[in-house]
């Protein structure tokens, strides 16, 4: 099989946002997650210092939080403040005691190194509730909630820049669930006092690729809005933790780009180009969280709380998490010219890349992905297969125009057989590497016993024509070629 290669044709630039995190005050994400005040690994400050480290090693650009459902009857003001105002929570039915709030949140970002991104309750929130965080956030010397922030101890405003007007209002299960009209209102009018209160945010709104509701909202907000929020998970279970083989889940990389090119497509049709794609929640695999609907008498809590211990299971998660999400990234690659946002749901515990326990942390095989490809950064560029084709490979490649450094991400999905691939560059190359995650084979997993799934490098040789490279790509693995050019 060959690929060719042209640097010199830039497709799109790529948002660095396209590598972005999510946290959510479901189980162990927050409280024994990000925070844990009492652990022996975590800083004065009570952040796991482990998970920080981790973050930044793959540097993260972005974090949305607080929700996910939980938003959408969270009100913020209880959780800022030296007097913290335990809730208890709608949305997955245990107690929040919401000692971490938003200057937690702002203070975990910055030790991060990323972005915030704040989504807000549309639920059973208010537009007027929505425009005062956005206030205590981002105006110094203004209003009662941004002296309140002073008060608390942070003179300087947060300059938080990216907001998210409520979480999946579309959908039965969502607290505030609403109808197209009625969701449309609800953000132009939200979006109208948060605009006012600080011009310079940029809003996203909790879509789908429903036409009808999409239609709506942008005929009737979109001038408003810099972002529309979808997501997408793909291995759904009913009632048991039964999770998709890796064969099953070949079936769930085909057809990635389906919702982004049905979004992609009113916005061309409604001339709203300004407005990007926040694809700010995706996964493989669905949370499991069985019994959350179930309210009829009798129903213990541990009934609905003890099963959301299996997502912690790291045996679960292995090369089909890993294949599946550089397949999803490189989909983002492909259509960086429309999708801007990408957020992993969660980053940690649950089904995240990151497992804390007592004394440290698992790195699931998602983890090595999103490790590599901070080497895919700056232009997607032209490549495409020339002498044969196979639906067992993905391929999206990236070029650096300044350094003129080239990363070519080949997946080889396969969960047998190696691909031989010659790629040619086009000009003279140099300095090839290939980076590969693997493990020895499908099921390959990291757990606290041990770690089968990691990353290993090495050169590759070039031929002797000077432009091209030959690779063996190993089953079920993510590779990342650089070179420079």
């Amino acid at each position: 099989m060959k690929i060719i290669l042209n640097p010199n044709r830039v497709l799109s630039r790529i948002s660095p946002l396209i590598y972005g995190q999510f946290a959510e005050h479901f189980h162990r994400q927050i409280y024994g997650g990000i925070f844990d005040p009492a652990s022996d690994l975590s800083d004065e400050d009570g952040f796991r210092m482990d998970v920080i480290d981790a973050l930044k090693e793959i540097h993260v650009p972005i974090i949305r939080w607080p929700g996910g459902c939980f938003v959408s009857a969270y009100h913020w003001k209880d959780g800022v403040g030296s007097e913290r105002r335990p809730a208890f929570d709608k949305a997955w039915r245990v107690e929040e005691p919401n000692l971490f709030g938003t200057d937690e949140f702002i203070r975990f970002c910055r030790k991060v190194g990323c972005e915030p991104y704040i989504c807000t309750n549309a639920g059973t929130g208010t537009a007027e509730e929505m425009s005062d965080w956005v206030e205590y956030c981002n105006l110094k010397g203004q209003g009662w909630y941004g002296r309140l922030r002073e008060k608390n101890g942070f003179p300087e405003p947060y300059h938080v820049r990216y907001w998210s007007i409520g979480n999946e209002n579309w959908g039965p299960w969502e607290i505030g669930a609403n109808n197209p009209k009625g969701w449309a209102h609800l953000v132009t009018e939200s979006a109208k006092m948060m605009k006012r209160t600080d011009p310079s945010i940029e809003l996203s709104a909790a879509a789908l690729t429903d036409m009808d509701w999409n239609t709506e909202l942008l005929k009737k907000c979109g001038e408003r809005l810099s972002w529309i929020s979808i997501h997408g998970y793909w291995d759904f279970h009913e009632g048991k933790n039964h999770l998709a083989d890796y064969r099953t889940c070949l079936g769930f990389m085909k057809g990635l780009d389906k919702p982004v090119r049905r979004v992609r497509g009113l916005l061309e049709a409604l001339e709203m180009d300004h407005i990007r794609i926040a694809y700010d929640e995706w996964n493989l695999r669905a949370w499991y969280h069985p019994n959350i609907m179930d309210l009829y008498q009798g129903m213990a809590p541990e009934e609905y709380l003890d099963p959301r211990n299996e997502n912690d299971r790291n045996e679960q998660y292995t090369m089909a998490d890993a294949v599946f999400s550089a397949c999803f990234l490189n989909m983002c690659i492909r259509n960086s010219d429309a999708v801007g946002m990408a957020n992993i749901s969660p980053a940690v515990n649950t089904r995240g890349m990151i497992f804390t326990y007592k004394d440290g942390i698992v790195l699931r095989p998602t983890y090595y992905v999103f490790q590599l490809y901070n080497q895919m950064q700056d232009s997607y560029v032209d490549t495409w297969i020339c002498e044969g084709s196979d639906e067992m490979l993905d391929v999206a490649a990236t070029a650096d125009q300044e350094t003129g450094k080239i990363s070519i991400a080949l997946v080889n999905k396969d969960p047998d057989m190696e691909k031989t691939i010659r790629i040619a560059v086009g000009k003279p190359c140099r300095e090839v590497v290939l980076h590969t995650v693997n493990g020895p084979d499908t099921d390959s997993c990291n757990t606290v016993q041990r770690a089968e799934v990691s990353v290993h490098s090495r050169e590759v040789q070039i031929l002797s024509d000077g432009e091209d490279v030959c690779v063996t790509l190993e089953p079920h693995s993510v590779n990342v070629l650089t070179l420079f050019a």
